[in-house]
């Protein structure tokens, strides 16, 4: 069997330009499929990670407030709304509810932001409740403001790095002229924290003339409680709507469901290219030695020989074109994921295409079974060659 392999080997070098050409198609196509199923993974990882470092499963609001910071601030904070903030009692005391905090968002115009200037959000919160919601939240700078009534702040990290803060420095709300001392600054987290302002709940409600007002309620449900029941309960409250977490993530999941189907569509299209390359190569290598198979007819091959040393040919191929796909999926999963965020703007944060062992073997499985299908026809055909025929044609 070595010799085979051998043999088959020096075959494919006889034509290298060829050879290596169809191993470039071949490790594109599984370039391309290692790169999809690695986003399939990746994304919903990502997708899973977010919504868990919300801290919450569930947020009320008023009817027809977007629940997203990213929505607020491109409206300009036109599409908040608000609501009560006595609604607390009737969600409290469900046996279902673990925690809640409440939020009241603010999105003002700062001229000073960028050249044309830009939106600056505010999230008024209850430094007690929100920490304990977000205990994964961690300082680069200082801490959490502790009176729910002081004039401080706690930057995300990205907004204290476009304004050049540090703990201790003064920020000036625009529009209000009222300055806020800087508590704190917040590590990196990947999502719309990095680039929020937040400021003790009582503060915000005062400043912006919201006493006694909300814009949002995060809840966290007890481990084994019913979720489904409790947003049946919170459905009969007046006036607001109740955001699922899970329920976003489904509607998001299918979204970009239509994006896997097309980048799915390509993975198929660039491998049924790669089968062609790989029919065309060996047909091609086998035409080109029917001299050389009726020869080893004639000194006793069997037909089954040389159909399996050209069906070993079309291994090697396959093989090497596969992993080399692989290997640039790995290299070049980076580029990968900015290409994919500049698609997808709103991607969650972390690594969207993850590539791991079972997918590595996965796409490597699913290249070889291509190409040895590839490689029936041409090595069927070297197969049936009659040495008489074949030594005559040639000659």
């Amino acid at each position: 069997m070595i010799s085979k392999f051998q043999v088959a080997y020096k075959n494919l070098l006889r034509k290298r330009t060829r050879s290596l050409l169809t191993s470039i198609g071949i490790a594109l196509s599984a370039w391309v499929l290692v790169s999809l199923l690695g986003f399939n993974q990746g994304y919903e990882s990502a997708l899973n990670k977010d919504i868990d470092n919300m801290g919450f499963q569930m947020m009320i609001m008023a009817k027809g407030c977007p629940y997203e910071a990213a929505t607020m601030m491109l409206k300009g904070g036109t599409g908040l709304r608000y609501m009560k903030e006595s609604i607390i009692d009737n969600i409290v005391n469900e046996p279902e509810v673990d925690k809640i905090t409440p939020m009241l968002m603010q999105a003002v115009f700062d001229p000073n932001k960028g050249e044309s200037g830009g939106i600056s959000a505010y999230l008024g919160v209850d430094p007690r409740s929100f920490s304990e919601m977000k205990p994964f939240l961690t300082f680069r700078q200082g801490g959490w403001f502790v009176n729910e009534d002081s004039y401080e702040a706690v930057m995300g990290y990205e907004a204290a790095e476009l304004e050049q803060r540090e703990t201790g420095d003064m920020i000036l709300i625009p529009e209000k002229n009222i300055q806020l001392k800087v508590a704190g600054i917040l590590s990196r987290t990947g999502t719309q924290d990095d680039g929020t302002i937040f400021v003790p709940l009582r503060t915000v409600q005062k400043i912006f003339g919201r006493s006694g007002e909300l814009t949002t309620i995060g809840i966290k449900v007890k481990k084994d409680a019913d979720s489904t029941l409790l947003e049946e309960k919170l459905y009969k409250l007046p006036d607001v709507q109740i955001v699922s977490l899970a329920e976003v993530k489904h509607t998001i999941m299918k979204l970009i469901s239509t994006a896997k189907v097309m980048v799915l569509s390509i993975a198929i299209i660039a491998i049924m290219i790669a089968m062609v390359g790989v029919i065309n190569t060996v047909l091609m290598s086998v035409l080109e030695r029917l001299k050389e198979f009726g020869i080893l007819k004639t000194i006793g091959a069997m037909p089954w020989d040389i159909f399996t040393l050209v069906w070993i040919e079309t291994l090697i191929l396959c093989t090497s074109g596969g992993i080399l796909g692989i290997v640039l999926a790995l290299l070049l999963s980076r580029v990968a994921d900015i290409v994919i965020r500049q698609i997808l703007p709103y991607a969650p944060s972390g690594g969207l295409v993850v590539i791991n062992l079972k997918l590595i073997l996965i796409t490597l499985s699913i290249i070889l079974c291509i190409g040895l299908l590839s490689g029936l026809y041409p090595a069927w055909k070297a197969g049936r060659v009659r040495p008489l025929e074949a030594i005559r044609s040639e000659g």
